[in-house]
């Protein structure tokens, strides 16, 4: 069953809608990190260590859920980020991202059957990209923010992609997201100062 066109301008406002709720709710939330953070006024160059570790097991918890949303791991990288080094605020965070993202590619592996019918369409279509395209579409679907990737891992699996190809692929696209949204975020958040305080 095809969609109509308003059908499709309808579910494209829902996602635009969808990501820019998404999008102030890292930001609000970040806030209240922030906040706390200043709140416990320890010396925070002594725990960068630890300041990492909670981005890791943050984005691996996140990632870890197969198609729902948690958006407490942008807001925790961004108020880690405007303490300690970004670069290695988005590296913890891809790390963890990549690995808990493996909960979907075994769901995938399993069997599709079990989370898809074999008439949803973006499954099928990613899961030939991926035949198509090998890492470099695990990569992408990694990068960019409008497809969830559990959609990405599950077709990988499915697609019986090997693990040392779907990781590598994986990270290298999450990286870079990462880096994005860190040193985006900590530069609006430092262009309005005003709104977090200082």
């Amino acid at each position: 069953m095809s969609l109509t066109k308003s059908e499709r301008w309808l579910r494209i406002i829902k996602l635009a809608g969808v990501l820019v709720f998404l999008i102030l709710a890292s930001f609000i939330l970040s806030y209240f990190f922030q906040k706390l953070i200043d709140a416990v006024n320890l010396p925070i160059d002594n725990y960068a260590f630890l300041a990492y570790f909670i981005v890791f097991a943050v984005t691996l918890i996140a990632n870890l859920t197969v198609i729902a949303p948690v958006p407490v791991a942008i807001p925790v990288c961004l108020a880690v980020a405007q303490c300690w080094n970004p670069a290695l605020t988005a590296f913890a965070a891809a790390l963890g991202g990549t690995i808990g993202e493996i909960s979907g590619y075994f769901a995938g592996y399993a069997g599709r059957k079990i989370a898809f019918s074999d008439d949803f369409i973006s499954m099928n279509r990613i899961e030939q990209w991926i035949h198509r395209w090998g890492a470099w579409a695990i990569a992408f679907l990694a990068f960019q923010p409008i497809i969830p990737f559990d959609i990405g891992g599950m077709a990988a699996g499915a697609a019986h992609m090997p693990m040392s190809k779907f990781l590598p692929a994986l990270f290298a696209g999450k990286y870079p997201k990462y880096l994005f949204i860190v040193y985006t975020g900590v530069g609006l958040i430092n262009i309005f100062p005003k709104l977090w305080g200082d």
